[in-house]
């Protein structure tokens, strides 16, 4: 019987992990009908079904279950081989995998990534963005960013950006129309745009000022979760938004939209980079926690 080759049983992971062939496909550089074919060839070969298939869903068999749940960390045990070999290279090379929201992929991208890639050009790095937070180890990720309330405790947790701040925002045309609320629950007289966490849950306005906290639940007709949207929402001058300072510094500065409640908005932790303690780090992932540690040497600890 034709040995089994690590194509083939990556495409097996793959196919597990996004329960798509277009997915899996895109996740390993190859097309979906190669992807497929190689799936085909390993379980003619196999003599089982290693995935059913209709036309809406693709799921493990019991034999794909049993299949993968041996081939998995086998695979992990090779990627761990090849990056310690890596690590006698005087540039690191390969993949790092990152799994991260739009917003911080949108923060720690030229500060840290492209610089990060313009230093070791041997690299690849590829930044999945998702709203919803995921297992890395489980998916394949090397990595995480997100906020440190959200980084799980199992993990070493890196800051890779500085502390945040939160602000309300609207445009010069609706505070033309409503004056500006000066304390939180004045929110209560205006219309807001309410944001939904990736799990479903509506998220609440966080404030806080000389040890006097409040949390919001606003009140307005439009719900949305992405960022995106609540700021154009705010720039056509009907609602209010709570949103990332970061992601309204430029309107601020033009002017475009207007903060209130500034002095109710204080400093939170920023964004972490984490990764699971008990694997073996890559070369590539050392000389990015490097990146990290010299950009943010105050606050990160060592890998």
């Amino acid at each position: 019987m034709k040995r089994t080759g690590l194509i083939e049983l990556n495409a097996v992971v793959a196919v597990a992990n996004q329960r798509s062939f277009r997915k899996a496909a895109a996740e390993l550089g190859m097309s979906s009908s190669a992807l497929s074919h190689a799936i085909a060839s390993l379980e003619a070969r196999l003599g089982v079904r290693l995935f059913h298939r209709t036309t809406r869903s693709v799921a493990l068999s019991e034999a794909g279950q049993q299949f993968l749940a041996r081939v998995q960390p086998a695979l992990g045990q090779i990627a761990e081989a090849m990056d310690g070999v890596n690590a006698f290279r005087d540039t690191p090379s390969g993949t790092l995998r990152i799994n991260t929201s739009e917003g911080a992929a949108k923060m720690i991208l030229a500060p840290l990534v492209l610089a990060f890639l313009a230093r070791y050009p041997d690299m690849q790095v590829d930044i999945v963005t998702e709203g919803r937070l995921v297992d890395i180890v489980a998916e394949g990720f090397d990595a995480g960013i997100r906020a440190m309330e959200n980084v799980p405790l199992d993990m070493i947790a890196v800051p890779c950006t500085p502390p945040l701040r939160f602000a309300v925002v609207g445009s010069p045309a609706y505070f033309a129309r409503h004056a500006a609320p000066l304390s939180p629950d004045e929110l209560h007289q205006h219309r807001c745009v309410r944001s939904r966490l990736p799990g479903g849950a509506l998220y609440k306005w966080e404030f806080e000022r000389s040890g006097e906290r409040f949390e919001i639940d606003p009140h307005g007709p439009l719900t949305l979760d992405n960022h995106h949207l609540m700021i154009a929402a705010a720039l056509h001058g009907e609602d209010l938004i709570w949103t990332n300072e970061w992601a309204v510094a430029n309107l601020l500065a033009e002017g475009r939209l207007v903060r209130v409640l500034e002095d109710w908005s204080p400093a939170l932790p920023g964004l972490c980079l984490y990764y699971p303690g008990h694997r073996h780090v890559s070369a590539g992932m050392k000389a990015f926690l490097a990146m990290l540690r010299a950009s943010y040497g105050e606050h990160a600890p060592p890998s």
